[in-house]
């Protein structure tokens, strides 16, 4: 099964700012929603914003907005979040994946290829 590949995880101080990168394939691409969710050790994964890759139509978690900011560069099947004003409680996980229907929200069930997530933690 084709996966996603998440980068630009690390260790930050609460107010930094982190740039993740998703690297997906053109199967990813078309017609789809790309999302990115985290989850916090134990705890249930979340989702955080999500893309069109036809429409560039957005969605973001109340929890995110005015903070993070999702993109896309379709030509290199790549979907970007900035994360901005950093917090402690934004400390999990995060994974990208795409839903095939291209529906715009984040739940968890409608979404497939996984990758392996990448490493936020903000701490002081």
């Amino acid at each position: 099964q084709v996966q996603f590949v998440e980068s630009g995880g690390g260790l930050v101080q609460p107010g930094d700012s982190l740039r993740l990168t998703c690297v997906g394939s053109r199967f990813h691409f078309d017609y789809s929603t790309v999302g990115w969710f985290r989850q916090a050790p134990g705890k249930e994964r979340e989702g955080v914003s999500c893309i069109s890759t036809s429409d560039g139509s957005t969605y973001y978690a109340d929890s995110v907005k005015g903070r993070f900011t999702i993109s896309r560069d379709n030509a290199k099947n790549t979907v970007y979040l900035q994360m901005n004003n950093l917090k402690p409680e934004d400390t999990a996980v995060y994974y990208c994946a795409a839903d095939p229907m291209g529906r715009i929200g984040v739940t968890v069930a409608f979404y497939d290829h996984w990758g392996q997530g990448t490493q936020v933690t903000v701490s002081s």
